[in-house]
């Protein structure tokens, strides 16, 4: 894996973890939180669709990485919502 390839990879689940926290309601942190996120949420992601025994969706390639889009969100999104719930509640950013 090159290192343009990593930064992409941690710029997709930066987006994904992103996501998963609008969806869940629970803002955690910065882009190296929502980075972790998104990656903690391809894991549980991945794993409840194996278990459940469903089709990867959206998947990007990079280089020989493959990254599941829709089950990452879903995964970052039950990730936000169990760690939100545990963890004080943070105001999200003013924009």
């Amino acid at each position: 894996m090159t290192l343009v390839e990593l930064l992409i990879l941690l710029l997709i689940a930066g987006a994904v973890g992103i996501l998963g926290q609008m969806v869940s309601g629970f803002y955690l942190g910065g882009l190296l939180i929502s980075i972790l996120v998104g990656f903690f949420g391809a894991l549980i992601g991945m794993q409840l669709a194996n278990a459940l025994n469903l089709p990867e969706v959206l998947v990007i390639t990079v280089g020989d990485t493959a990254f599941p889009i829709v089950w990452s969100i879903i995964g970052a999104a039950i990730f936000a919502l169990f760690a939100g719930l545990l963890l004080p509640r943070r105001p999200p950013p003013v924009v």
